[in-house]
């Protein structure tokens, strides 16, 4: 189940260039834009808050240089904002400014834009900005969140089930906790450690780096981190307290109670460092978020105990008792999901036109039916329930019927042999031992129940019963699968720029009222000289008309001429395409004054780059093309 869910959250993970949940909103000076003198600063504002990075921002002048600037900061204390001093002397030409910061959902964004002071220079500066996300870093990173998800589940899960369900033999139950806590304990340690790499863009093996590391604990991601380890010391004091056999105490509602409060502050840790924690509505996005993720972690979590207490110790109390507590977790989904999801998307267009709300599509197909499981399991609790309580009913009148027939039995031995006045039986000698009377003939009352005092035996289970049983377990394990399928599109979810955001980016336009330019850099091999790049851009990046202009640069970063280059584009999702920019070579650059991309979406770029007389070399990239 665990391998399944790995292998989805690959697909789904990998499926395309990750995204950050900060849009750039507008600059200052505007992308393109040519200025009479020299600015002083560059400012950036952003669709919600944002954290800075020492790299947040790099400057380069016309020739390609690095200019020096001041320390990147916010703007009047907007924390949607960045800012960066320049020097006071720059010459003319056309800078480019590449950025660098860290989402209030604690995801990394990057990008690029120009500005000219006096006039454009002939060709810009090449940068590369460097991917949102190194691969590598990326892929271990969704795994180590995934895991600690389904751990949080497990831990929590496991413990409200010892509590609210009360099991006859919780004994079993304890290896799901240590197993929930170790395997917490060790995702929160490699998120913690991967934070700098995965902010940075860079491979896994910066993760070793201490000064990176010193970093990542003073900004708000790393402080959470540190926060849940925290908190996973006192639950892992109590489970030491529980494994040195004391077995009640966990159930009682002090216990109960006490373990809330680590629950709820392990739910804040990922609230506070996700969608809940940006957007509008933040109080209660956070409220919602930690009762969503409580409700998830005691039904998906309960499931696995659920499993391990019918493969044990099956008992039919225990079991109604698990029905109604995931009725109330279902309920308190519902409500919150529905709220979540209205505050995610923001419109009814957005549910399938954006990664969001496709996204959000699957995971309510998951859900749906997890919750047809859950009806079955629930049919069968109810069956079996039912026998059971049919079976107990039987078996009490079975021993009242008993009980009073032996009673009939000893009244006739008692009429039958006369009693003398002293109170002995006849032939009783005086003094003596008495004698042993024969009781009557037939089955002697044997077992329990025959005795004063005696309990009640327990009922036999029947074969309804075991069928009922067998049938549970079933249902159970494939509601368990289909969950830890729905937690994968949990995590991809939380990795997913939401729609509103989405929106507001697409609606988003700088202060000077134009639209900026969509930039993108593709590397391309030439063999064994290195490789090269080619910067395409279109202006103005939405559908329509657009200009395209495109530059090759070689591995050294200088200006390449090559004997042609090729540029199409394809909307695979409406069946638009290949269409042809039809570039033609400018002396330097390459350019086509009318593209029209007639429909918003997720495009394909391809590019096609000829480096000699008789080899060439394709790359392809998507782009959104908004409206």
């Amino acid at each position: 189940m665990l391998l399944g869910a790995l292998l989805v959250l690959l697909v789904l993970g990998g499926a395309g260039p990750a995204s950050a949940h900060a849009v750039l909103r507008s600059t200052d000076p505007e992308d393109g834009g040519v200025l009479g003198r020299a600015p002083s600063h560059v400012t950036l504002t952003f669709t919600e808050s944002v954290g800075l990075r020492d790299d947040s921002f790099r400057v380069l002048d016309p020739g390609g240089h690095r200019v020096r600037t001041g320390e990147a900061g916010h703007a009047d204390g907007r924390p949607d904002t960045a800012r960066v001093a320049l020097p006071g002397e720059l010459g003319e030409g056309t800078y480019t400014v590449a950025w660098r910061v860290v989402s209030a959902d604690s995801h990394p964004a990057s990008g690029a834009f120009t500005f000219s002071v006096g006039k454009p220079s002939a060709t810009a500066a090449p940068v590369d900005t460097g991917p949102t996300e190194d691969p590598l870093t990326s892929t271990l990173h969704k795994i180590a969140r995934y895991l600690a998800y389904l751990a949080a589940a497990l831990l929590i899960g496991t413990a409200a089930f010892v509590a609210l369900c009360r099991p006859p033999d919780p004994a079993p139950l304890r290896r799901l906790l240590v197993a929930g806590w170790w395997t917490l304990l060790g995702t929160t340690v490699a998120l913690l450690l991967l934070r700098a790499p995965y902010e940075a863009g860079t491979g896994p093996s910066a993760a070793l780096d201490a000064d990176a590391l010193g970093g990542t604990l003073t900004t708000r991601p790393g402080v959470l981190l540190l926060v849940r380890l925290a908190l996973l010391v006192p639950i892992g004091l109590c489970l030491v307290r529980t494994a040195r056999g004391d077995r009640h105490r966990a159930r009682t509602p002090l216990a109960a109670a006490a373990g809330t409060v680590p629950a709820v502050g392990l739910a804040l840790t990922w609230a506070a460092a996700e969608h809940a924690a940006a957007g509008i509505q933040v109080p209660v996005a956070m409220t919602s978020s930690v009762l969503h993720l409580l409700a998830t972690a005691v039904w998906l979590g309960g499931l696995v105990a659920l499993l391990a207490t019918l493969r044990s110790s099956p008992d039919a109390a225990t079991v109604a008792r698990f029905s109604r507590t995931a009725f109330a977790s279902v309920t308190v989904l519902v409500v919150t999901g529905v709220y979540q999801s209205w505050r995610g998307l923001g419109s009814w267009p957005a549910l399938t036109e954006t990664t969001y709300g496709r996204l959000l599509l699957a995971k309510l197909a998951g859900v749906a039916v997890l919750l047809a499981a859950a009806a079955v399991s629930r049919r069968w609790t109810a069956a079996w329930v039912t026998v059971g309580a049919g079976a107990a009913a039987g078996a009490g009148a079975a021993v009242a019927v008993g009980a009073a027939t032996a009673d009939r039995d000893r009244e006739r031995v008692r009429e039958r042999v006369p009693e003398p006045v002293g109170g002995g039986l006849v032939g009783e000698p005086v003094g003596g031992p008495p004698s042993r009377v024969s009781e009557p003939s037939g089955p002697e009352p044997s077992g329990p129940g025959t005795g004063a005092g005696a309990e009640s035996p327990e009922p036999e289970p029947s074969a309804a019963g075991a069928a009922h049983r067998r049938g549970l377990r079933r249902s159970v394990l494939a509601e368990a699968v289909v969950a830890a399928v729905v937690l994968v599109f949990t995590t991809v979810l939380t990795g997913t720029p939401p729609g509103r955001v989405a929106d507001e980016a697409a609606r988003a336009v700088p202060a000077g009222g134009v639209l900026p330019a969509s930039v993108t850099t593709i590397p391309f091999d030439i063999g064994a000289s290195g490789r090269g790049t080619v910067q395409i851009t279109l202006d103005p990046g939405r559908t329509g008309d657009n200009a395209v202009q495109a530059v090759v640069f070689g591995p050294d970063g200088s200006l390449a001429a090559v004997p042609e280059l090729r540029l199409s584009f394809t909307l695979p999702d409406r069946g638009v395409g290949p269409l042809d920019a039809e570039l033609v070579d400018r002396g330097g650059y390459w350019s086509a004054n009318s593209l029209t991309l007639p429909l918003p979406g997720t495009w394909t770029m391809k590019a096609t780059v000829r480096v000699s007389e008789i080899d060439q070399v394709s790359e392809t990239r998507r782009i959104r093309i908004e409206r």
